[in-house]
């Protein structure tokens, strides 16, 4: 077994614990903002390790260049993703999202 296969293993064990401690914290904690922060740690983290681990495994090569740029999506579009659900779940709880707690009266629209 070659070295780069043994950093690849690891890399890839690696990004394997850190979805499974994400999975763990999504489990416990209780409302959907406590929950999203566990997500985004396996929707960020996680997909960076698999991504060094084909460029370890793989090196520069066309695979390489198609990991990192589904690997740009996933960065650029999780954080976009996470705010979407925050705002459904505030919607959801509040019927508004501009509703947040004690940030003043509802607007003309808001009442009717």
């Amino acid at each position: 077994m070659l070295v780069k296969d043994v950093v690849a293993d690891a890399l890839l064990a690696l990004a394997v614990v850190v979805v499974l401690g994400s999975t763990l914290g999504v489990a416990v904690m209780e409302d959907a903002y406590q929950k999203l922060h566990y997500v985004g740690l396996a929707t960020l983290v996680a997909p960076v390790l698999v991504a060094l681990a084909v460029l370890v495994q793989k090196g520069y090569s066309e695979n390489t260049t198609e990991t990192w740029l589904a690997l740009l999506f996933v960065v650029l579009s999780g954080p976009v993703l996470t705010h979407a659900t925050a705002r459904a779940a505030a919607i959801r709880e509040r019927g508004n999202w501009r509703l947040l707690a004690g940030e003043g009266d509802p607007g003309p629209e808001e009442t009717g």
